[in-house]
């Protein structure tokens, strides 16, 4: 029999399904989306009037007492992110006399001012006339023109920033400047004011950029009208079925500056789409107005069906067979840029968003098919699954591995541009992404002797680190990235070697009060790899790693599940302030709302199971245990 705090855990997740069957919590990020939104209107000349009082709020609400804003929950102050909110707040009204708004100019002040922000935020204050577009690192339109075999080509860098890239190769190259509505000089500390004017880094890139800058002064440009039309055109057709590009605020903000810079009129039909189109990543709640970076409909529904069947409901259950049927629906027939590199007609994978079907990514598609082999039974899936199985497998990278949504995204001169300050400008292959497409491989009986199975064992035996975790580029960090390896070995019933030292590792990373937490700060220093406050979501990692480990009955996990048990809150769920999704390592963190929930209660659940001796955990256990 389930728990209470199970049963309580699985009323809440049904409760809060969509009735066309998904599941998306809230995908929260920082300050700077709602900022950025902000400017974008002014840039565009749209009004505030609908959001200005409740995004001053949400806005506000997330200030730190020395006056800053962070990239995650009880992060140190980020100059950039403080200095756009900041900036977009003056925007809005808010005076620059009031505490909250000294507090914040002080700490931008006390960091350098706009000089020693990343070249991100220069580019928005380029567009107002703040920073001078001469110290904004140049891009070439003709980068358009470049073909894929040529380095820096627009299918060097991973798709996020592709898409971002190609919008701001027309922004950089025209140099637009409209007006703020207000002045905002104060950003800039005395004694910076030439800093402005100069591009940071060092090499050959950068006389490349003085070069380019050189250009862009002559009075004929051959070539760059053509190529800036190239990019209309590449940029036009990428446009999701949402009015999104991506799926993503990125590419979507900065397509619709540089399709508006090139002439389309807000009535334009691909503009009209874009500016609507945002309002469905906006939340409007007690928190404010505000927008989400991007939404997870097809991650978080395919993680609550896989909870709800580990809980034990039924196949049948209408809430599954919705959540079923609504995916299948989802599934990706078209093309996309991946075929650059892979041969094939059509995808058969899932994307993150509702609508991103331009960008199908592995790492859904992979978690999509065991969600579906285990709330349907393989052969009622069994066409949709094979060709999703077929596209995850064409694309493994050279190293045996997977990346998320590029094959071979590797080409590390990218970071060698004065551009590439902020963000992952490559998908390479990860280890959470990898364990992942093996787990799913041997959901459909594919077994060790299978080559892509051997070449991914490989590389995760290569890529444990010495102490016994695993990276985790998609989750913080290494708890999430353990956790995803070992649930691949468990399923392979391999690799107990891997598995014991990595059960070693999590045992002295438990902290005393039961749980299991990581800050995002691990990715800024590897030694604190494990430590942290204690989180619902990475205390059930943790725990889960433990259960396939064959370490059910340790003192660990009884304490462990204590820790869950003791802090679900009344409606069933569990509060969880902290950051454990990745967007971009050391740049970009994400609260998913949904991960408090989902990843607990199949955690419980497991154990339940593996107490009555029922489920698949049972066996995989006892055989890792005798390895």
């Amino acid at each position: 029999m389930p728990s209470e705090t199970l049963r309580n855990a699985v009323d809440w997740l049904l409760a809060k399904q969509d009735p066309a069957g998904w599941w998306s919590g809230e995908l929260e990020t920082n300050v700077t989306m709602t900022a950025e939104h902000v400017l974008l209107l002014r840039f565009l000349g749209l009004s505030h009037d609908g959001i200005r009082e409740r995004a001053v709020q949400h806005v506000l609400s997330a200030q730190r007492n020395d006056g800053s804003w962070g990239l995650y929950f009880d992060a140190p102050g980020d100059l950039s992110t403080t200095l756009e909110a900041y900036v977009a707040l003056r925007v809005l009204g808010v005076d620059a006399q009031r505490q909250e708004m000294r507090r914040a100019l002080g700490f931008v002040l006390q960091q350098g001012g706009l000089a020693h922000a990343r070249v991100f935020t220069k580019i928005w204050m380029a567009l107002f006339g703040v920073q001078p577009w001469d110290g904004v690192p140049s891009m070439p339109p003709e980068l358009v023109r470049f073909p894929s075999w040529m380095p820096l080509n627009l299918y060097d860098y991973a798709c996020w920033a592709r898409g971002t890239i190609a919008p701001l190769l027309i922004v950089i190259s025209r140099r637009p400047v409209r007006d703020l509505g207000v002045d905002i000089a104060e950003v800039i500390a005395p004694g910076t004011e030439h800093m402005l004017r100069t591009v940071q880094g060092s090499g050959p890139f950068m006389w490349l950029d003085a070069l380019q800058k050189l250009y862009e002064r002559l009075p004929r440009q051959p070539g760059r009208a053509a190529s800036r039309r190239a990019l209309v055109e590449w940029i036009s057709e990428r446009q999701e079925a949402d009015g999104s590009w991506g799926g993503i605020q990125p590419p979507w903000v900065y397509s619709l500056i540089a399709l508006d810079i090139e002439g389309c009129s807000l009535d334009h039909p691909v503009m009209r789409k874009g500016i609507a189109g945002l309002q469905r990543f906006a939340l409007d709640d007690d928190s404010g107005w505000r927008l989400q970076a991007c939404m997870s409909p097809v991650w978080d529904t395919a993680w609550a069906m896989i909870a709800l069947r580990r809980a034990g409901v039924p196949r049948d259950h209408p809430a599954l067979r919705s959540a079923v049927r609504w995916m299948l629906d989802e599934q990706i027939q078209g093309g996309g840029d991946w075929q650059v590199k892979v041969p094939l007609d059509t995808s058969g994978g899932w994307a993150f968003e509702f609508d991103n079907d331009i960008y199908p990514d592995v790492d859904d598609t992979a978690v999509v098919v065991l969600s579906l082999l285990d709330a349907t039974g393989a052969a009622e899936v069994a066409g949709p699954v094979a060709q999703a199985a077929r596209w995850c497998r064409a694309m493994r990278s050279k190293n045996g591995a997977w990346g998320a949504f590029d094959k071979d995204n590797t080409r590390q001169l990218v970071y060698r541009l004065p551009f590439a300050d902020f963000g992952a400008m490559l998908d390479p292959p990860s280890e959470d992404v990898t364990a992942h497409v093996l787990e799913m491989l041997a959901g459909l009986g594919c077994g060790t002797d299978d080559p892509d199975v051997v070449s991914g064992l490989r590389y995760l035996r290569r890529e444990q680190r010495p102490w016994g975790s695993w990276f985790g580029r998609w989750g913080v960090n290494h708890i999430y990235g353990t956790w995803c390896v070992v649930s691949a070995l468990a399923a392979l019933r391999t690799g107990s070697d891997m598995v014991g030292a990595a059960a070693a590792w999590l045992l002295q990373r438990q902290n005393p009060d039961g749980g299991w937490g990581e800050s995002c700060y691990s990715y800024e220093d590897e030694s604190f790899a494990g430590v942290g406050e204690s989180t619902a979501s990475q205390t059930a990692w943790a725990l889960h790693t433990l259960l396939l480990a064959g370490l059910a009955e340790h003192e660990a996990c009884r304490r462990g599940l204590g820790f869950l048990r003791e802090r679900q809150n009344p409606e069933g769920t569990w509060d969880e302030p902290e950051y454990t999704g990745t967007g971009f390592p050391r740049d970009f963190y994400i609260n998913y709302h949904l991960y408090r929930h989902v990843f607990p209660t199949a955690t419980l659940a497991a154990f339940d199971a593996a107490a009555e001796g029922t489920g698949i955990h049972a066996s995989d256990t006892a055989l890792l245990a005798a390895g």
